[in-house]
């Protein structure tokens, strides 16, 4: 943990390509050697955060919806909160997603080790948006269209974040996509 923790300080000061095993041992404080037997290069160190960081971010979102008195709409809000909980969405882990959506050579480790979790929530949000859309009467809405809106307002205002900070917080982004959703399925007043 100490070296993924090390791993994500040095990519998000120095970016993936500025980031060395000698740059982490020296952010952990550890010897050289310790980081090549855990690790035996570089790129294993950095799928290995990059799936600890998406490991973390999918154990947050699911345990929010753990809550079984949750309404559909409120699992939705659930997921918004967490995809915008300090303990995720810090500038620090921000740019280190950003430097793995950046970089050519990181985008298909990205994928491999990123996109099936991605796809889950994305699922599950659809099937949020699908039952709202039967129980609340708003047939005219297409559930797997509001997903993939869903994870773009979250990427943008992610990198909007990044880089405006004083402009974007994690809270007005959380109040943002709860006023998009409701914008788009409002709440049926019966």
């Amino acid at each position: 943990m100490q070296l993924i923790e090390a791993t994500i300080t040095s990519i998000s000061k120095h970016g993936i390509s500025g980031t060395t095993l000698t740059s982490v041992t020296k952010e952990a404080g550890l010897s050289l050697g310790l980081v090549n037997f855990h690790f035996k290069s570089k790129e294993v160190l950095l799928t290995e955060t990059l799936r600890f960081l998406a490991e973390e971010h999918r154990t947050l979102w699911m345990s929010k919806l753990s809550k079984s008195n949750l309404s559909p709409r409120d699992k939705l809000f659930a997921i918004v909160d967490a995809q915008f909980d300090p303990s995720v969405c810090s500038r620090k882990k921000l740019a280190v997603w950003f430097a793995f959506f950046g970089e050519t050579a990181q985008r298909k480790s990205y994928r491999t080790t990123s996109s099936d979790i991605d796809m889950e929530r994305q699922d599950v949000c659809a099937d949020l948006f699908q039952q709202i859309i039967t129980a609340e009467g708003h047939e005219q809405r297409d559930a797997e269209g509001c997903a993939r809106a869903l994870e773009g307002l979250f990427d943008g205002l992610w990198l909007n974040m990044l880089l405006y900070p004083a402009k974007f917080t994690r809270k007005d982004a959380a109040v943002q996509v709860r006023t998009h959703i409701n914008a788009i399925l409002p709440a049926s007043s019966t």
